[in-house]
């Protein structure tokens, strides 16, 4: 750590000067952001923004000049690199203000105010691509080189008190002042330049409702500031902290562990339904000790209906969360659901009201009435998204809001955002055209897909495939390990996303691994569990795994044989369907299941008699299964043919078997691909295309049949064999 190093009790100090050595300028101010960014306790996932004034070379002049680097639209602190931060020159910052006073009309929400915005690609340095925040004038005009705006939850708590102002003086003294709330642009650029120029001594400035913001000439001190303020605003919370009586005590109990998550196993594919009638959403389950005091509390109807302070909280929290008074001591799961029932039919009444009272003439349309955080004494908080990633920043952002009123209601009352200032945020037009620029979400989006068999093989390349197209992927396999190297391998590719919430599974990525027995049906429900538990539904479902017992040099296997191949190829998916069903009718969305048979169910052949006919059943199960689970679910297979590269059922015996079957020239030496190149060429040769059958074949078709491409398609066969004339369909 850094020589200057001070204990701190309410933040970390991650200051570390040996993490700077080879870094100047721009690569400095990546590591301060990331370093506050780790902090949840300093800033929220997405909030808050960091700046530094650096002298660069201009690319046209080759003079120095001064140049505002801020973190950019959309960026993240704990996250950014040098690309996420743009680049202004400050001197045509400046020339802006011009600009600005000379409209007619003037001061926040005005028209001039969100026009500066469409100004800031005309000051950009070196052509730099990223957009700049609307948070960009209070960097620019605050007078010093290094400037920290964060979301703390202690200095927040104090910004949503009732007694705001009162209470900065008191804990900061004549150091930091108080502003009233004003939303971020160029005005409140422009009012802290003002308060800085009447008190160029002044340390930070608390931004009613809002935040912290506070700056110095040296980025080291710049950032011993920002935690010195935190705090401090920190330390004087807990010395107020009311113990057992935190939200007026306890009104309600946690359920014990195992109840519980039987609980949210029954209710989660159910509330996921009817949350989805527009778009599917993705959950999140947060239940650790702070959530439950607040969630089980006396306060907690009163204060979740006062909704949440900070903007960047009900960006995606709403403007407020759905409480639901269910007493989990004496209630059930049907008087739960009816309790949902009733409070999301009147949150959704009383949110389009809420839009009808505030909206403008230019307000965009209501983008949807569902809340996106659910409150359950007991159970602990659901938060809901578009994606993982969304649904756990929803997540982290109440449980940021449950701080921000533990304090608040520490020291004072806590107040949340006027309804019209919450709306105008929630509705801003910029925020609108930001929404509008993001990028189309893949087909897969939203969906979430079990993969039985997604160790190797098909299921593996199924896996990529799928998550290539944003589905949420549940990799299970009885190999555990490959199931959770799949998993792995998705998560580096695609990354952890933001947000940092989440209980025990819940706080997943976009792919997870369980170990399964699909021959098994209380490790199938396990499994099952897991998904639900981590995602809150189940769209699709796709088995891959098999087996294939290698018959006796006589061509017989034993009778144990027979009934393991029936076991895995034929009962083991109609049980992952079946113990599906219970979900897929709970949220009564539409989905689909696709097996994967063989052509061989086709084919009379001598040699793997057991196999054949198993894989016979299962393509005739597939048939009844679609009409078992229509309307709602989709039931097709895909029948590979002898797919050896890459497959569990085609171990190095099994190959040299085949290969001295087919007396195809082979060495003891040769490695154990080599061989399956070999047996692979063989089998290819026996086709009308003449090419070896790949994994990627059947991901591909299997991503046809789940994807809504083929949503007319049901109980049908999709041969992938590259055309074996024995196997056409007669």
């Amino acid at each position: 750590m850094s020589a200057a190093a001070k204990a701190y009790k309410y933040v970390d100090d991650l200051w570390n000067d040996a993490e700077l050595k080879g870094r100047n300028g721009i690569g400095r101010l990546v590591y301060r952001s990331n370093i506050l960014g780790t902090d949840g306790r300093i800033t929220n996932t997405g909030g808050g923004n960091t700046s530094s004034k650096i002298m660069e070379t201009d690319p046209l002049t080759g003079e120095q000049v001064e140049v505002l680097w801020v973190k950019g639209s959309g960026g993240d602190l704990r996250t950014s690199t040098a690309e996420n931060f743009a680049s202004l020159y400050m001197s045509q910052l400046v020339n802006l203000k011009g600009i600005y006073e000379a409209a007619p009309e003037r001061g926040a929400k005005t028209a001039i105010e969100d026009q500066m915005v469409s100004y800031y690609p005309h000051c950009t340095y070196n052509l730099n691509p990223r957009a700049s925040s609307i948070d960009t004038p209070l960097h620019a005009f605050v007078p010093y080189k290094h400037v920290d705006h964060t979301h703390p939850n202690s200095v927040i708590a104090v910004a949503a008190c009732r007694r705001s102002q009162a209470l900065t003086t008191e804990i900061f003294g004549e150091e930091v002042v108080w502003t009233p709330w004003m939303r971020p642009g160029f005005e409140l650029g422009l009012t802290l330049e003002r308060i800085w120029a009447e008190r160029p001594n002044l340390k930070g400035v608390v931004l009613g409702q809002h935040g912290l913001i506070n700056g110095a000439d040296d980025d080291l001190e710049c950032y011993k500031l920002s935690l010195d303020l935190i705090e401090r605003a920190a330390e004087f919370i807990e010395s107020r902290d009311r113990g057992d009586q935190t939200f007026g005590g306890a009104k309600y109990q946690t359920l014990p562990a195992d109840q519980r998550d039987d609980l949210l196993v029954a209710l989660l594919p159910w509330l996921r339904g009817r949350l989805s009638s527009a778009h599917r959403v993705i959950g999140t389950v947060q239940h650790d000790e702070r959530m439950m005091r607040f969630v089980n509390s006396n306060d907690a109807s009163r204060l979740a209906e006062l909704g949440t302070s900070c903007p960047d909280h009900f960006l995606r929290t709403k403007i407020k969360p759905l409480y639901v008074d269910w007493n989990p001591q004496t209630g059930n799961l049907a008087g739960l659901q009816a309790a949902l029932e009733e409070g999301v039919a009147a949150y959704r009444q009383d949110y389009a009201a809420y839009y009808e009272r505030c909206k403008r003439p230019d307000s965009p349309a209501m983008r949807g009435a569902d809340p996106t955080v659910i409150l359950i004494p007991g159970l602990g908080m659901i938060a809901w998204g578009k994606n993982k990633s969304e649904s756990r920043v929803t997540a982290e952002f109440y449980n940021c809001a449950v701080e921000v009123m533990r304090g608040a209601e520490a020291m004072d009352e806590y107040i949340a955002l006027p309804e019209q200032e919450a709306f105008d945020i929630e509705y801003w037009l910029l925020e609108e055209a930001k929404l509008k620029r993001m990028p189309a979400e893949k087909e897969m989006a939203r969906r979430v897909v079990l993969i039985v068999g997604a160790g190797s093989g098909i299921g593996r390349q199924t896996a990529l495939r799928l998550a290539a197209e944003g589905a949420h992927v549940v990799c299970a396999d009885l190999d555990a390990n490959a199931a959770q190297a799949t998993a792995d391998e998705l998560t580096r590719k695609y990354g952890l996303g933001i947000g940092v919430a989440g209980s025990g599974i819940s706080g997943c990525g976009p792919a997870i691994a369980t170990g399964i027995d699909i021959t098994n049906r209380e490790s199938v429900s396990a499994a099952l569990r897991q998904t639900l538990l981590a995602y809150g539904g189940l769209d699709h479902l796709i088995v891959t795994a098999g087996i294939y017992v290698s018959p006796r040099p006589d061509g017989t296997i034993p009778d144990e044989a027979w009934g393991l191949t029936f076991d895995v190829n034929v009962i083991g998916p109609f049980m992952v369907c079946d113990e599906a069903r219970r979900i897929w009718q709970a949220q009564g969305l539409r989905g689909s299941a696709v097996v994967t048979t063989s052509v061989n169910g086709m084919v009379s052949k001598k040699g793997s008699l057991a196999y054949d006919s198993s894989k016979a059943a299962a393509n005739h199960l597939v048939r009844e299964l679609a009409v078992e689970l229509a309307p709602l679910i989709r039931v097709n297979a895909v029948a590979p043919a002898t797919v050896v590269a890459g497959s569990a059922m085609f171990p190095r015996d099994r190959v040299i078997a085949s290969l001295a079957k087919y007396n195809i020239p082979h060495s003891a030496e040769e490695t154990t691909e080599a061989l399956r190149d070999k047996l692979a060429q063989f089998y290819a040769e026996r086709t009308l295309t003449k090419t070896p059958i790949l994994p990627q074949d059947q991901a591909e078709a299997i991503w046809f049949l789940t994807s809504d491409r083929s949503a007319k398609t049901t109980g049908q066969l999709l041969a992938v064999d590259g055309g074996l004339q024995d196997a056409f369909v007669r």
